[in-house]
């Protein structure tokens, strides 16, 4: 699962995961830290959080994936929320709450957008669905009415931190699951790749082999079998067995007096047997 828009098929760069991981233990300690501080300042302490979200999703834009426009317009939105935190340190944590609350369901917003689009590719599609579910919901209620003290917007930015912890930690440890297979993608167990190499020689075999031709064509003037059978010679196959024993038969039923097609249809030419005569 990579949130913003990301998937295991289209990151380039390995060291992705490693990037996310630390991310990911940072947010945790983020959310841990949230719910350790006096809310002296709420603006102050929720500006560096937006920002540092900011500096994620650049990460993200680096990486080479194919949605970088996405995560580098998160980047932008979210520097911009974290420089109006950061430098009005006058306003009230009402407004810093409306802030967070806006970082919050913009994150959210596009992780439901993006685990939907991504529910065919990933198996795990559902819980970045649900972590942007959350996290929709958590800023609904930072930015509304109900989030009217600083000990409560302080604990909606340590959900925030344990959030984006799980959404950062599993976006990483799916980036490693699939950093191994994309090396080895043509390799085969040994299994399999024997049982391929078997049939690959069968079919060689087969395209190989020499296309067999009728022996006997026919000619003008009369049939390649019935002037070898007519001359006492016979090579032996199936084709001139076959001939020479439909000959004797009709000769036999001619013989008896039984008429008919079969008994008329001797090829001219053709010496028949000394009990047939």
């Amino acid at each position: 699962m990579l949130s913003s828009g990301s998937s295991p098929l289209t990151v380039e760069r390995e060291s992705m995961w490693r990037l996310l991981m630390v991310a990911g233990a940072v947010w945790l300690a983020i959310g841990w830290t949230m719910l350790r501080l006096e809310p002296s300042s709420v603006a102050a302490v929720a500006g560096p959080v937006v920002l540092f979200g900011a500096l994620c999703e650049v990460a993200r834009a680096l990486a080479g994936t194919r949605t970088w426009w996405l995560n580098a317009g998160l980047a932008a939105v979210f520097t911009v929320t974290a420089g109006l935190l950061m430098t009005l340190p006058f306003w009230s944590f009402v407004a810093a709450a409306a802030l967070v609350g806006w970082f919050l369901m913009v994150r959210g917003v596009v992780d439901i957008a993006v685990g939907v689009m991504a529910r065919g590719s990933d198996r795990v599609w559902s819980l970045l669905v649900l972590v942007g579910v959350l996290q929709t919901g958590l800023g609904f209620f930072a930015a509304s009415p109900f989030s009217r003290t600083a000990r409560l917007v302080m604990v909606v930015l340590g959900a925030l931190g344990v959030l984006r912890a799980v959404a950062e930690l599993v976006t990483a440890l799916r980036l490693r699951e699939m950093a191994g297979p994309r090396r080895d993608v043509l390799r085969l167990p040994p299994e399999s790749s024997a049982g391929l190499e078997g049939y690959a020689a069968g079919v060689s075999d087969v395209e190989d082999a020499p296309r067999w031709r009728a022996r006997h064509r026919a000619r003008p003037g009369g049939s390649t079998v019935a002037a070898g059978v007519a001359g006492g010679r016979s090579d032996g196959g199936f084709p001139d067995r076959a001939v020479r024993t439909t000959a004797d038969l009709d000769a036999f039923l001619a013989e008896a007096g039984v008429t008919g097609s079969r008994a008329a249809a001797v090829p001219e030419g053709v010496e028949l047997a000394p009990e047939a005569r």
